[in-house]
């Protein structure tokens, strides 16, 4: 059988769901069908062509709280951090349970949503890199969804070069104040807590003088403010800090030494991104083509081949990544070929909806055409978020490749002296 016919007619295989298994992972298989059938949402009762962007803010904030609620199942019922140690509400699990579970919850439309997404950056950089009171408070709520979590780190004039930020926090007795400005902050304005970096020495070049932060949203000085998209929705939000206190046991990692917990950040935000979420996008792409006779054209075919096998080595290297992650090992290869790779996939995706769709699903306001919008939009968005696809790589080609480095003036040079606009 051709690649494009085997791939293409396959949307059951499931691997690892075979006799190699051991008697332990046959059991956990079992276990995890059934609560998945008892709990979760059939996939067929799930609108396939929903997209997350809601211009009705109400729909946008039922949207995050559905997939909340989802979390909150899967920690009543033992079925969340998996393999996170037990004494902060995990499962104690191999690596080879979230892989386990993660290949039975596909054939289900229920997903925690942007609390997955938090919970996958900040929990394995709260395990590596904070104190055990720290953790002992903030993680069993974040593993249960009943405090949600953003992202405080980019800023209008830090994106790609995010160690350039300038919001400073000056410690004052036992707490730090702290002054700035953030944006393209995540559903900020549904968080409780925010992790967020703050330059606590402007003394020292700008990696070195950067604390990582956990500052509770409701703190007197905080202002979200929405940032209205194309589509009419607000996921993101932009972030003002005027004078807000945090306590001074709100630090992650060491003081001026918050980029290593950053970049335990970055890399599962990476690998996430990279590994995707719920349906694939191949799925979508299937039922396009045969809505429009696609499927008979031998070069669909093949682009859709090519986009399945690229999903589903994009799930591996971020399960890999993760796994190496949370067991406190560094990850086998750089986060940011999971991110290039993630950015290239929707290259593709973008194109063929846009094609196989044609210009009547530009126009109108039908769940297909919307959902054709969005993944053309997302063509172009998951190339900037998370990190510029130039800017990963020029990591890859720098940290993996041994490339020589990008020609810079103020890596050595203290922050404070460093020409800004």
């Amino acid at each position: 059988m051709p690649l494009a016919l085997a791939i293409v007619s396959d949307r059951t295989f499931t691997p690892g769901d075979d006799a190699t298994e051991s008697p332990e992972q046959v059991a956990f298989r079992a276990s995890a069908r059934s609560f998945l059938s008892a709990h979760a949402e059939p996939r067929a009762e799930v609108d396939p062509w929903q997209v997350s962007g809601f211009p009705d803010d109400d729909e946008a904030r039922a949207y995050f709280e559905h997939g909340r609620a989802w979390q909150r199942t899967l920690a009543t019922h033992g079925w969340a951090g998996l393999t996170w140690p037990t004494e902060y509400a995990g499962g104690d699990h191999p690596a080879w349970a979230e892989r386990i579970f993660s290949e039975e919850s596909s054939a289900y439309g229920s997903g925690p949503g942007f609390i997955g997404a938090t919970i996958a950056m900040l929990g394995p950089t709260l395990l590596a890199h904070a104190t055990h009171e720290v953790k002992a408070r903030h993680l069993p709520s974040l593993l249960n969804g009943e405090v949600a979590w953003c992202q405080l780190f980019s800023e209008p004039g830090a994106g790609s070069d995010l160690a350039g930020l300038a919001t400073r926090a000056v410690l004052d007795g036992d707490e730090w104040v702290v002054d700035g400005q953030k944006v393209w902050n995540s559903c900020a304005q549904f968080a409780d807590w925010g992790f967020l970096l703050a330059r606590t020495d402007p003394d020292v070049p700008k990696h070195r003088g950067i604390t990582f932060l956990l500052v509770d949203m409701t703190s007197p000085g905080i202002e979200v403010r929405p940032l209205i998209q194309a589509n009419g929705s607000a996921h993101f939000s932009e972030v003002f800090l005027s004078g807000v206190r945090i306590p001074a046991d709100q630090v992650v990692g060491e003081v001026h030494g918050g980029w290593g917990a950053a970049r335990t950040v970055l890399a599962n935000e990476a690998a996430f991104i990279g590994r995707g979420g719920g349906a694939p996008t191949s799925d979508r792409l299937r039922d396009l083509a045969a809505l429009h006779g696609g499927l008979e054209d031998p070069r669909v075919r093949q682009r859709l081949a090519t986009v399945i096998s690229r999903e589903k080595l994009q799930a591996l290297m971020g399960q890999r990544i993760q796994s190496a992650v949370r067991n406190g090992h560094k990850p086998p290869f750089d986060p940011a070929l999971t991110k290039v790779m993630a950015a290239g996939t929707r290259v593709l995706t973008g194109n063929l909806a846009a094609e196989l769709a044609g210009p009547a699903a530009l126009v109108g306001n039908d769940p297909i055409g919307n959902w054709v919008r969005a993944e053309v939009v997302n063509r172009f968005s998951i190339s900037i978020g998370g990190g510029t696809t130039e800017v990963q790589k020029n990591n890859l080609a720098e940290r993996s490749l041994g490339l020589p480095r990008e020609p810079g003036i103020d890596r050595d040079t203290a922050w404070k002296d460093v020409p800004r606009s």
